[in-house]
């Protein structure tokens, strides 16, 4: 005898506590003045299973920038983008066939700096169960999910220690074997670091790893570390 399935209300509370904790770590537009060299990615959320997933893309071999690496969609602010949202909105839209309507945004987390001055804002939203991606081949090779609880518990995983200018970074990699084709992924840098920080706040647990997060105050630790390499960053301008 088959066991019934769970109702729908037990789904979306899962859901909405997802969202709740996410909505926490929203800043909004309150660093999108500190450079006018912004990108934007989208971290598309997706209920599978009974569990939440991230999307990713594998980068084409025939881009410049990073090919063959694993990355969120997303790419540089244009001018005919309102803020950091429509940047994102619109490169998913452009790499995987995501239209703006299958997204309800939740939250922008603490930008990235990446070359002194150059901010990439994390957009996160939940993307509709039933999106079937439509990779640009120009720019996307393929495309993948993988379950949010392997940011904090993976089956491979390895970090490296990196001192600059005083700061300590932590390089996390994971390795991913999708079961849907046996394909292996390796999700490193930035990637993985937005994708361990949004598992660390929707899940709530400890991760089988060193982070370098303070796990007891999440927002404040993400900000300070922001903010303390961008300082260093200008007075070297």
């Amino acid at each position: 005898m088959s066991r019934p399935c769970p109702p729908e209300p037990v789904r979306n509370s899962f859901i909405d506590d997802a969202k709740a904790r996410l909505k926490k770590y929203d800043v909004g537009t309150k660093y999108s003045h500190l450079s006018s060299n912004k990108y934007s990615v989208l971290l598309p959320l997706l209920a599978k299973e009974g569990n939440l997933h991230l999307l990713f893309t594998l980068r084409s071999e025939k881009l410049r920038r990073s090919p063959g690496e694993v990355c969120f969609p997303g790419g540089k602010c244009e001018p005919c983008d309102a803020d950091d949202v429509a940047t994102a909105l619109r490169e998913a839209q452009e790499e995987v066939g995501l239209h703006p309507h299958q997204v309800e945004v939740v939250s922008r987390l603490v930008p990235y700096l990446l070359d002194r001055d150059t901010l990439i804002t994390p957009v996160v939203g939940f993307i509709d169960h039933n999106f079937q991606a439509q990779p640009n081949p120009d720019e996307v090779k393929k495309v993948f999910l993988v379950p949010l609880e392997y940011f904090l518990h993976p089956h491979v995983y390895h970090q490296n220690h990196v001192i600059q200018s005083g700061h300590h970074f932590i390089i996390h990699c994971f390795e991913y074997t999708n079961p849907e084709d046996g394909v292996t992924y390796h999700i490193r840098g930035m990637t993985a670091k937005i994708a361990v920080f949004v598992a660390l706040i929707i899940l709530e647990k400890n991760p089988a790893f060193e982070v370098e997060f303070n796990l007891d105050d999440l927002i404040s630790s993400s900000e300070e570390s922001f903010l303390k390499l961008r300082k260093h960053a200008t007075s070297k301008l």
